[in-house]
């Protein structure tokens, strides 16, 4: 009887030692079902510097991201200088910054960095007390006041001029945005240059003060004749260093890509972006800042369209002044091309 009871109890353990077995054997696909193999992903740290302006406006989506493929640092800076030799330094990866500026960097060390993509196009305006500008060619024999003597937008406006033929003008230069700003809603100026978003604060401030032109298109008019090298007014630009685009190069992949989307954000959600923009310190206000958005001229343009742009517009300037881009030209390797 004993032996039979082992027997049955032999049997019964058998039969459950198989069943676990069994059981076992189907566990590893239920634990793949539960498995995120992307969760894993290791990601690239990545210190990003974007200044206060419109230069820094179409980050602010991806500042905002708690989704991104890399982990992003950003720093908001409101000087250019700052960024400069944080970058040549090496504490910052990628950075948003004028372009004449960035060819600057590249000149001042020894080549080390690349540009990967325009990310703003012209921001200066002509504002006028009054209704007599209608073209550039009503500047004739007048008056104006503006800012950033010695850099791009003086060069920009007396390239207009001169390919308009304008030859007989005053150009009385203040040093700051705000000082100029503040003379123009003080009716001591009549017609003045300013960029965004200084030019939203005037208006939005004094309604018989409008804007008389827009040098982004008067800019584009003179392009029209000039086949040998056109340009595009590209004033805003992404430039990270070249050590950290080779050592991260699909990390930088996944920037650029994220970047454009934070662009096109920008653009089709113009208000709520304008919150984001004051949320992160690019502007002081998201009123202004969705008023001025619009005349920002936020873009996304890369590779040879990027390249294309700049190669004319790197050469006007050096024309004017070598000093204006770091004393020459770019080489073919500051552009960061696919």
């Amino acid at each position: 009887m004993r032996n039979k009871q082992k027997n049955i109890l032999s049997i019964l353990l058998a039969i459950i030692f198989l069943f676990s077995i069994t059981a076992c054997s189907k566990e590893p696909s239920h634990t793949e079902t539960l498995t995120n193999p992307t969760s894993n992903a290791e990601t690239t740290a990545i210190s990003v510097a974007v200044l206060k302006g419109p230069t820094g406006i179409g980050a602010v989506k991806l500042m905002d991201s708690t989704n991104s493929s890399n982990e992003y640092t950003f720093e908001v800076s409101s000087a250019p200088d700052e960024v400069m030799a944080k970058l040549i330094n090496g504490s910052v990866d990628i950075a948003a910054l004028p372009t004449n500026v960035a060819a600057a960097v590249y000149n001042k060390s020894e080549q080390e960095i690349s540009i990967a993509a325009i990310n703003t196009l012209g921001v200066l305006h002509i504002l006028e007390r009054g209704d007599t500008i209608q073209s550039v060619s009503d500047l004739e024999g007048k008056t104006i006041y503006a800012t950033g003597q010695g850099s791009t937008p003086e060069y920009v406006l007396n390239y207009i001029l001169q390919k308009n033929n304008i030859q007989h003008i005053t150009v009385e230069y203040m040093a700051e945005h705000a000082e100029l700003a503040t003379a123009l809603l003080s009716g001591d100026v009549n017609i003045a240059l300013l960029p965004e978003p200084n030019v939203t604060a005037v208006l939005l401030k004094d309604n018989t003060i409008h804007q008389a032109l827009d040098l982004t298109e008067e800019w584009n008019t003179t392009q029209l004749t000039n086949s040998l090298m056109p340009s595009q007014l590209a004033m805003g630009c992404i430039v990270a260093r070249k050590d950290f685009i080779q050592n991260n190069t699909d990390a930088f992949e996944n920037f650029l890509k994220e970047y454009e989307e934070s662009v096109n954000y920008v653009n089709n959600n113009i208000s709520e972006a304008a919150e984001l923009v004051q949320k992160y310190g690019i502007m002081d206000s998201a009123t202004a800042a969705e008023k001025a958005i619009p005349n920002c001229n936020i873009v996304f343009i890369a590779n040879d369209e990027m390249k294309n742009a700049l190669q004319g517009f790197y050469q006007i300037l050096f024309e004017a002044n070598p000093k204006s881009i770091g004393g020459a030209l770019p080489n073919e390797d500051f552009y960061y091309t696919k």
